[in-house]
């Protein structure tokens, strides 16, 4: 739970499933997420090695955010929360 047990780290992990994702692209799929917040999270994702950072060397920066090996380990569990919160909702 250390590693994921925060308001804005499932989310984040759970829009990388399908592939990697530009740094704008996944702060978007968040909006209440602040500028601040996001990049807080995905520093201690990086940092718990869930999720990798690939900067390209080009103007203006582009930056992507994918799955670590670990990170994708934790697909199954994070596609049984999202059923699980739309199955709660539906009620």
């Amino acid at each position: 739970m250390d590693l994921i047990g925060s308001k804005w780290k499932p989310l984040l992990l759970f829009h990388l499933i399908d592939g990697p994702l530009r740094s704008g692209v996944l702060q978007k799929t968040i909006p209440e997420i602040s500028n601040k917040m996001f990049t807080q999270t995905v520093r201690e994702l990086e940092r718990d090695n869930l999720i990798s950072r690939k900067v390209y060397p080009v103007v203006p920066p582009k930056v992507e955010y994918e799955l670590t090996e670990t990170g994708k380990s934790l697909k199954s569990i994070l596609i049984d929360l999202d059923n699980w919160g739309k199955k709660i909702m539906a009620k």
